[in-house]
């Protein structure tokens, strides 16, 4: 056997950054395509931004300074579209552009929004004070659910009941959102008990729960177990004129009565669950998890094939979810067609999606289907971590494979430049040092701990764990003191220390 470092010679000489460059070349092909046959708009200036250090302001302000025209409500469609994505910096900057640009008298609205952005980038504090600043004429119901929200989020309780007290006061509590905020902070807090209180007061003071209201109640009776109260919330709902039933509510209701092991209800409410899920991705995911948990095979196939009827595509998140569902319920061979699938599908890689059957295999003392799996990606120069490998090698090391094992760990070590920041779990280190100090040869572990230190910086714990290895398979540790030396690490004196 050649010894890890010539191997990974050879190796690291076939290494490129075609991954990467591929990527980004084919990404910039498909935008410079889409540019050529549609007019630039600011939403389509802006929308690729997606890097949060990456600055809107003076794409906004370039805008402006070419002449071209700004129109109100394609920023707020912006804004709506940035927050919809969860790009909360990008959507604050831009509302705050446009203030300070005075491109429209704020509403109270408009604060709200305002508001609640500067309470997820900056937290409560910067909200209050933007809140405190505001005319009395802009505080009305949303601004001061805007801050309730905010202070629910960073479940600040005394503040959140205090405020929400004084919203009592001024009559602004007329809407369900206000009481879900209140439930939703008590479900936080753990304190369940107190949510359906809050459904009480909403009825008793003429609010109409919705959706959500009855659901965070349902879930609460779940939660400790109660199934009779639950299914009388459910009743409640079901009877209510202003409620249209929907997918989301079953799934909550068949979760519970799957955690309480009730699988003829948990089967019936994913059935009436699925005849509301229309054309919803989302909702089929949760139908399709579910039904995985209760190890229904034909269902989770089943409604994977409607899903793919009903969505015009199916995206990772999509893959993601089937692929797990099926490495649940052991049916592999499945997820493996997933897979090819997938590949073929379009949508961008993520090594999310295999890692999920890697795992899977792991889990399931397959190691060489992981390793399989692993290679091929490789092969198709696709991104893998080196952290998996450390795994599947450390899976090798429990069979006495120590072959197979380094072979994973020059996988890992030969990653291209682009990923030589990476760090392997602290543990799996633990485990590779003491099953390599054990099994492996003095040649090879040595030329492991060689490559292992440019990229891990071993610690005295892990060290200690190699020298024990050493010591219980009789092994040389002149190597080893040296390079503990090396690196500063003690060396405990009751060791029994051999030299050549």
């Amino acid at each position: 056997m050649l010894s890890i470092t010539n191997r990974l010679k050879k190796l690291q000489t076939l290494k490129t950054h075609f991954e990467l460059r591929s990527y980004t070349t084919a990404a910039s092909a498909k935008i410079s395509s889409r540019n050529e046959n549609k007019k630039e708009s600011l939403y389509s200036r802006i929308s690729p931004l997606g890097n949060p250090k990456l600055a809107m302001t003076p794409e906004l302000d370039d805008w402006v300074q070419k002449g071209l025209k700004v129109r109100l409500s394609e920023l707020k469609q912006i804004i709506h579209d940035l927050r919809k994505r969860r790009r909360f910096h990008h959507a604050l900057e831009v509302s705050e552009w446009m203030n300070k640009k005075g491109m429209c008298a704020f509403t109270p609205t408009d604060h709200a929004v305002q508001l609640d952005l500067i309470g997820k980038v900056h937290g409560f504090v910067e909200a209050e004070n933007y809140f405190n600043a505001l005319a009395e004429v802009d505080k009305n119901g949303k601004t001061y659910g805007a801050l309730l929200h905010c202070y629910v989020r960073q479940r600040e309780t005394d503040k959140s009941l205090s405020h929400f007290e004084r919203m009592k006061e001024k009559g602004l509590v007329d809407s369900p959102i206000t009481y879900n905020d209140i439930m939703c902070l008590y479900i936080r807090s753990n304190e369940t008990e107190k949510v359906l209180d809050v459904l009480k007061e909403m009825k008793k003071n003429g609010v109409n729960p919705d959706n959500l209201s009855y659901r965070m109640c349902i879930n609460s009776y779940g939660d400790k177990m109660d199934i009779e109260g639950m299914e009388k919330v459910l009743s409640e709902m079901e009877r209510d004129s202003n409620i249209v039933m929907d997918w989301n509510t079953y799934a909550v209701v068949a979760n519970c009565y799957i955690k309480d092991k009730v699988i003829d209800k948990a089967n019936n409410a994913l059935k009436k669950a699925e005849k509301l899920v229309a054309k919803d991705g989302l909702g089929y995911n949760h139908l399709i998890s579910l039904h995985a948990r209760l190890g229904n095979k034909e269902d989770v196939l089943r409604l994977w094939g409607l899903q793919k009827t009903a969505c015009k595509r199916q995206i990772n998140r999509d893959y993601t979810t089937m692929v797990k569902s099926l490495v649940r319920i052991e049916e592999f061979e499945e997820a493996e067609k997933l897979l090819v699938e997938w590949k073929s599908s379009g949508n961008v890689y993520d090594f999310q999606v295999p890692l999920i059957l890697i795992d899977g295999y792991l889990k399931n003392d397959l190691s060489d289907k992981a390793k399989d799996l692993l290679d091929n990606l490789v092969q198709e120069k696709k991104a893998t971590t080196p952290d998996i490998w450390g795994l599947v090698a450390d899976s090798f090391l429990k069979k006495g494979d120590v072959g197979k094992s380094l072979s994973c760990m020059e996988s890992a070590f030969s990653l291209p430049i682009e990923y030589k920041d990476w760090k392997l779990d602290s543990n799996t280190v633990y485990k590779l040092l003491e099953g390599f100090g054990e099994k492996a040869s003095s040649i090879e572990v040595e030329d492991f701990v060689y490559e292992l230190r440019k990229f891990v910086k071993l610690d005295r714990g892990m060290y200690h764990t190699l020298m024990k290895a050493y010591i219980n398979s009789d092994k040389d540790t002149g190597y080893l003191c040296d390079i503990m030396k090396d690196d500063g690490i003690e060396i405990n004196s009751k060791w029994k220390i051999s030299k050549e």
